[in-house]
């Protein structure tokens, strides 16, 4: 299987290290293109066998799977480079929400698919968020799950849904490593606990959280009953935090909604040429 990636930037990187960490792909399976020649070229020096290609284009030409992993200002510039290139067998993945899978199917001939990755693929968890376009058949949808499978657990959803779930899976590590943070900056300031063992504690209480919520299988609300006493100190500070964090969540996500739907409106733009409405 070839493999080819446009854009090696953060995310880029990410999905290639983790599929080559994980044994999903290898490096001789793999060519990447990047807007600077030169940060493609050191990506695939680190992996002898990759492929740095001078073009998009040629990175298309070549693979079976082309994933897009550019920002959305950037995706139609992308999209005018490999069109000549693209076969209608070709599977053509892009990682950015607000690029809807129509914006593709009306400009490339061939099969679309949109994966919204997680930085918990890193660590071969978390989830990925599969969207499909009309022309995926169920074996081209199983032929990406099969190789998300290696660093995530592939889960299919409704495009209307791309940027909550997002919310929850890509941008989700970020907010909690904030709430983390702020939780670990003030056991330091309160009490002169040495921050490395701070962070050592409460990185380790994180992942047994989420362990309990997984494979525990038990729920938000079962793991606040079992560990708040009635009366005890836990329960204190759960009124606290009910109280001071009311409706803070409910403007994170109108925030992250808002721009996304600005985001939406440009690459619509883009591609159209005229403003419309975001979904």
């Amino acid at each position: 299987m070839n493999v080819g990636f446009i854009g090696t930037g953060s995310m880029g990187t990410l999905l290639i290290e983790a599929f080559l960490a994980s044994g999903a792909l290898s490096p001789a399976e793999i060519a990447v293109s990047n807007r600077t020649y030169a940060k493609a070229q050191a990506l695939a020096d680190r992996y002898p066998g990759m492929r740095a290609e001078y073009t998009n284009a040629a990175t298309a030409c070549g693979s079976d799977i082309l994933f897009l992993c550019v920002k959305p200002h950037e995706f139609i510039d992308v999209v005018e480079d490999i069109k000549p290139a693209i076969r209608p067998e070709q599977i053509v993945v892009s990682i950015t929400s607000p690029v809807l899978v129509s914006h593709l199917e009306g400009e490339l001939p061939c099969k679309i698919a949109k994966i919204i990755p997680s930085i918990t693929n890193r660590v071969w968890s978390g989830v990925s968020l599969c969207i499909y376009g009309d022309s995926m058949e169920e074996k081209d949808k199983k032929r990406l799950e099969s190789l998300f499978t290696h660093i995530s657990e592939p889960l299919r959803i409704a495009e209307g849904y791309t940027r909550v779930v997002s919310d929850l899976s890509s941008c989700g590590p970020a907010f909690m490593a904030f709430l983390l943070q702020q939780f670990i900056d003030a056991a330091v300031e309160e009490t002169g606990i040495p921050r490395s063992q701070a962070v050592k504690v409460a990185s380790n209480m994180l992942l047994g959280t989420g362990l309990l919520l997984t494979e525990g299988r038990m729920t938000p609300e079962e793991i606040q009953q079992r560990v708040a006493v009635p009366g005890g100190i836990t329960a204190k500070a759960l009124q606290l935090l009910s109280r001071d964090t009311d409706g803070v969540f409910n403007a994170l996500i109108r925030t992250t909604h808002d721009k996304y739907k600005e985001d939406l409106i440009k690459v619509t733009t883009a591609f159209y040429g005229e403003e419309v409405n975001g979904q």
